[in-house]
């Protein structure tokens, strides 16, 4: 039986729809029917050719949830949960870490291993169904599968996606303490994740700046205290916001989650001296940013960290809160669109458009 994939053949390039051959499954590997595969900005960037190293073709989709079909030798989950045919589970995307090299042994940063493939992103098509933009889905042996929560539908988990892992990882890697006032800069599903969570270990006062409204809107039901426009809200008229709230400090955290180069600049006016600066939207090269170390950095003893992806960590802990806190967490809101594998094409333009803040990708009906 073969199966139906979106294939992104080159950047700048039309999706195309190919049949793949139903791969036989080796020792330890398993076989998911795809429920649900997002659409996030990293696909629009994969689209521009904004990442090195894609080994184009490729297969995108690298936060999916699928259904059991078939395992080879697997009985439970990577937490040891049982496992069998018919479970819904979502799958840490980072594969193939060496467990050999400096950042796998001493830095403990696997995320870092240069030997590492990502589902979606790094994987050929021609090496196999390895995105979640297919009807099925080949888990590798190794691969570190979860069970989904009881609680939790696919699209508790999916409408969050990468976003909600990335959210959690900033402000985890932030170290905000309880009452500290944070600024998220983006209102996209990290933007929107990162506010929640900040929300839920304490912040005592969150603002959103992004675009669009509706974004913005949806921003309030995931933690925010205040909403700025970066279409209605000049510059000037958003750090006097923050200087109003803070009386004149700045924000103890500031957490980019938009992927803009321009906001690097604007973040870091917006944070009082001594803050944490988290930089989580940029995966992909978006182009350079203008700072002066001395005023944005030195001067401002600031703390800047990158989050660039996420750990398993990150994956298992997020989906905890999901499922302790599903009513303050509405991620199935973020959804703004579901698409056919023949329409990933049109799904693409709509994220990257901002007409849809989630776009997901159902293969099968």
């Amino acid at each position: 039986m073969s199966i139906r994939a979106a294939v992104m053949t080159a950047p700048q390039t039309d999706i195309e729809v190919w049949e793949l051959d139903d791969p036989g499954l080796e020792e330890g590997a398993i076989l998911l029917e795809t429920v649900a595969s997002e659409v996030c900005g990293t696909d629009v960037h994969l689209f521009h050719g904004r990442l090195s190293g894609v080994p184009y073709p490729i297969i995108p989709g690298h936060v999916s949830v699928g259904r059991v079909l078939e395992t080879r030798g697997v009985t439970t989950d990577a937490l040891e949960a049982p496992l069998q045919t018919g479970d819904e589970v979502s799958f840490y995307d980072v594969h193939e870490v060496c467990n050999a090299c400096y950042h796998c042994t001493v830095a403990r940063q696997p995320n870092r291993c240069p030997s590492r493939q990502v589902y979606g992103i790094t994987y050929s098509a021609h090496d196999g169904p390895l995105g979640g933009w297919a009807e099925r889905i080949y888990l590798k042996p190794g691969v570190r599968v979860v069970k989904l929560p009881e609680n939790l539908r696919p699209a508790d988990v999916i409408g969050g996606g990468c976003g909600l892992f990335t959210g959690f990882g900033a402000v985890e890697r932030s170290t905000l303490s309880m009452g500290d006032t944070v600024v998220v800069q983006g209102s996209g599903p990290v933007g929107l994740c990162a506010a929640a969570m900040a929300r839920l270990r304490g912040a005592g006062t969150i603002v959103v700046i992004g675009a669009p409204a509706s974004r913005l809107q949806l921003a309030k039901q995931f933690g925010a205290d205040v909403v700025l426009s970066i279409e209605q809200d000049p510059m000037e008229a958003r750090a006097a916001a923050i200087s109003e709230l803070t009386s004149g400090r700045g924000a103890d955290v500031v957490i980019e989650a938009s992927g803009n180069p321009d906001a690097i600049v604007e973040g870091l006016d917006l944070l009082r001296d001594g803050g944490t600066y988290v930089v989580g939207g940029h995966y992909t090269d978006t182009g350079p940013a203008t700072i002066n170390p001395h005023i944005h950095v030195n001067r401002k003893h600031a703390d800047v960290r990158g989050q660039w992806g996420t750990d398993f960590r990150h994956m298992v802990r997020a989906l905890r809160i999901v499922s302790k806190y599903r009513e303050q967490l509405p991620l199935s809101k973020i959804i703004g669109g579901e698409y056919e594998l023949d329409r990933a094409g049109q799904a693409l333009q709509d994220v990257a458009a901002l007409r849809v803040t989630k776009a997901i990708i159902k293969p099968t009906t």
